[in-house]
């Protein structure tokens, strides 16, 4: 059944407030309605396109990176709290791919993953000391992965942080990482 414009509006406001990151493509698939329609009313509401409300999300962003250039990370950091809790965002271009499937290329999540672990550490050196990963399932070009990492224990000098990886609400990718960092 296809829902008015009335009724679609607040419903697509609150979605995005939900999720900054929905793409239009994902609201156009989820009201059932086309792409068109959707910039068209976030135009009304007044609600900009994700790579705008993205750039609001980070201009919000508490910390900055010590253990790395922020250019070095893999993704853009959107969200850190040294210490605590960071979020990146990776978009799966060609070049992340293999070019006969359009399946990107593990390295290029884990490196997301892993750089975001470095990210997170409040120091001027974090090193990967190990990791425990596993590939949930096959992320293919055009997809957006986000990844948050969470620190779950410190220690003198080591850090564990856990990054989960998602397309949408879908996990892709798990992993335990135990950082290396200069003795508190």
């Amino acid at each position: 059944m296809k829902i008015s414009k009335k009724q679609r509006q607040p419903l697509l406001k609150d979605k995005i407030s939900e999720n900054p990151f929905i793409t239009d493509e994902a609201l156009a698939e989820e009201f059932k309605v086309s792409v068109q329609t959707v910039r068209l009313d976030r135009l009304e509401l007044n609600i900009p396109e994700v790579r705008e409300r993205i750039k609001h999300v980070a201009k919000q962003q508490y910390d900055t990176v010590k253990a790395l250039p922020i250019e070095e990370v893999i993704g853009e950091v959107i969200d850190l709290e040294l210490d605590k809790h960071a979020i990146s965002i990776l978009d799966i271009k060609e070049e992340h791919v293999f070019s006969r499937t359009g399946i990107a290329r593990g390295h290029h999540l884990f490196a997301q993953a892993n750089s975001l672990a470095v990210a997170v550490i409040n120091d001027e050196l974090a090193l990967t000391a190990a990791a425990d990963m596993s590939f949930k399932r096959r992320v293919k070009v055009g997809e957006r992965v986000i990844a948050k990492a969470y620190v779950t224990d410190i220690r003198e000098d080591r850090t564990f942080v856990e990054v989960n990886s998602y397309v949408g609400q879908e996990l892709v990718f798990q992993g335990e990482f135990s950082m290396f960092r200069q003795e508190q």
